[in-house]
């Protein structure tokens, strides 16, 4: 074979690596898509459960086809403060279980004899799935369309690189040459590297599966790349946490050590075996014996056996990893301090739009008891002139603004993204109009901070009965607030209408409010400097019941596609 022959081979492996690659993107995406409630519901569940930890990630990853997406996305919530580390840790080590469907895939498209092979067969979905996007109408069938030709895609690249490693196969000086590299630390780094350049362990492994099958490596050749591929898979998840807050690293770090505690176990009980049975049997003939004559089901098993082996060492020594990890990456006094931040969503979980768009949400209900209590802390404080909650008051007010400024960015970010159903698109459109409500809320209450100070600075105070009224009032807002949010949170249509119903009588009370200190006003039991911070309060009141109400009725509009989110 000529210097021809072998750059074509090498061009060929480098665009099957690329097809693979592509279509990777697309199952995840379009599976995501898809998945996106059940994802949501799945996420929403973690908790100390260790077990359920490592099903979340398992499945996850397996439905998204993604252990980097699932890791970055595990990252965000850790860096949000909504999972704790070792939560984190227990969906890291079942994203390790789920990334090996990927390698169980490609063994299974491998096989065919004389007749039409199992690949051919699955990447004529490919062809299938591209009629299924492009000429029909419905969403679903269009996301269904996209699954499928990522998945034949699959085969499309996996083809390629077998005929690569069939043409690298019949090079005498390419087989002597991997031959040679029989070391097993050398095959983990080897395979460590190559991972952490094209950032996908899956190729790593698909690659490995096509080299054994071609007779280009060894089995235990390709075991060690693949354990190598597994490091090498940590990179993505370095990068994400190098970038973000202290337990974000520890996280990462957590991933790495996971990974290469994983390895080092198997190496060394490897060569256990090896210098007991003077290097008899090794975990490739242990596989093929298991196995025989399918070199690609023999890799793709170890591979799922290392990753399940490993889980099943590190799962009890959680606790303990996690202690690690802690001493490994202190907190340093600059990040003990509270800084402002928002605490559901990060910039890591845009990897999974339908969980960000859930955890939008959480952040918005989050503002809007932040709202309400500065909207009671306001209250307190005209009706007592007691200002020792001054300061609280003012530190809250600057994280609504925070968040009003910083979840907006996040939300136009999210609203770009491709992966996110007609219902969730309709979602996000609401909520510019919901922040800015729910800001304006905070804006009122500030208000009536201010008209305390006046009163203050007067030497007077509202008289008893006016207290009543206020009282009165405050306790109809905190009632519309539950319904307003009830409707919002569940998008309940007969919260809504209760909410409609306290928005109205919270406008007859207003109205009330000022006619009666008017005449209070003439019987002589109201002061007359009172007057303006009263009536600027039962207005600014009566504009946070409008607010409210804004945020309830964005449902009206969400709710067209609630039905059924896929269809035009």
């Amino acid at each position: 074979m000529g210097a021809t022959a072998v750059l074509s081979a090498i061009l060929t492996l480098l665009a099957g690596i690329g097809i693979f690659l592509i279509a990777c993107q697309m199952m995840s995406s379009n599976l995501e898509s898809a998945s996106s409630e059940k994802l949501k519901s799945m996420f929403a569940k973690a908790s100390n459960n260790k077990l359920l930890g490592v099903g979340i990630g398992t499945v996850g990853t397996a439905a998204i086809q993604s252990s980097g997406a699932t890791t970055v996305m595990t990252i965000g919530f850790v860096n949000a403060g909504i999972i704790t580390l070792a939560q984190a840790a227990t969906i890291i080590f079942g994203a390790n279980i789920g990334t090996t469907v990927t390698a169980q895939i490609v063994a299974l498209g491998m096989f065919g004899g004389g007749g039409i092979s199992t690949t051919v067969i699955f990447s004529a979905c490919a062809g299938l799935g591209a009629f299924m996007a492009l000429f029909s109408k419905s969403n679903s069938v269009k996301t269904t369309g996209g699954i499928l030709a990522g998945f034949g895609m699959l085969f499309v690249g996996l083809k390629l690189m077998s005929g690569s490693m069939e043409d690298f196969a019949a090079l005498e000086g390419v087989k002597l040459f991997l031959a040679k590299v029989s070391n097993p630390l050398l095959l983990v780094i080897i395979g460590a590297v190559f991972t952490a350049i094209i950032q996908s362990s899956s190729v790593m492994t698909s690659i490995a599966l096509a080299m054994c099958v071609t007779g280009l490596i060894t089995l235990d050749q390709g075991i060690f790349l693949t354990m190598g591929s597994n490091i090498g898979s940590c990179v993505v998840a370095i990068i994400a946490g190098v970038t973000s807050g202290v337990n974000a690293k520890r996280t990462a770090l957590i991933h790495l050590l996971f990974n290469c505690s994983g390895v080092v176990v198997f190496l060394f009980v490897g060569l256990i075996i090896w210098l007991v049975t003077a290097g008899s049997v090794s975990y490739g003939t242990m596989f093929n014996a298991m196995f025989p004559d399918a070199p690609q089901v023999q890799l793709a098993m170890f591979h799922t056996f290392f990753n399940v082996i490993t889980v099943m060492i590190m799962l009890p020594l959680t606790e303990v990893l996690v202690s690690i990890v802690t001493k490994m990456i202190p907190e340093r006094a600059s990040e003990q301090e509270e800084t402002l931040r928002l605490k559901y969503v990060d910039d890591k979980m845009l990897q999974a739009p339908p969980l960000a768009v859930e955890q939008t949400k959480k952040e918005i209900l989050c503002m809007a008891d932040l709202a309400l209590a500065n909207f009671d802390r306001s209250f307190r404080i005209i009706t007592s002139l007691d200002f020792a909650e001054k300061e609280v008051f003012a530190k809250t007010e600057k994280e609504i603004d925070f968040i009003n400024k910083s979840l907006i960015q996040f939300v136009v970010k999210l609203t770009d993204m491709q992966r996110i159903n007609k219902h969730d698109h309709l979602y996000l459109a609401t909520t510019f109009r919901t922040v800015r409500d729910i800001e304006r809320i905070g804006d009122y209450a500030e208000n009536i901070v201010e008209y305390a100070e006046e009163l203050q600075k007067m030497g007077n105070r509202f008289s008893d009965e006016a207290l009543k009224e206020v009282s009165k009032l405050q306790e109809m807002v905190h009632s519309l607030f539950g319904k307003a949010l009830a409707a919002y949170e569940n998008e309940d249509f007969s919260s809504l209408d209760a909410a409609n119903v306290i928005e109205e009588e919270i406008d007859d009370f207003t109205k009330n409010m000022e006619e009666n200190h008017i005449a209070r006003m003439e019987q002589g039991l109201c002061n007359s400097n009172t007057g303006s911070q009263y009536m600027k309060l039962a207005s600014d009141t009566e504009r946070i019941a409008d607010h409210l109400i804004n945020v309830a009725k964005t449902i009206r509009n969400i709710n067209r596609a609630k039905a059924n989110p896929y269809e035009n």
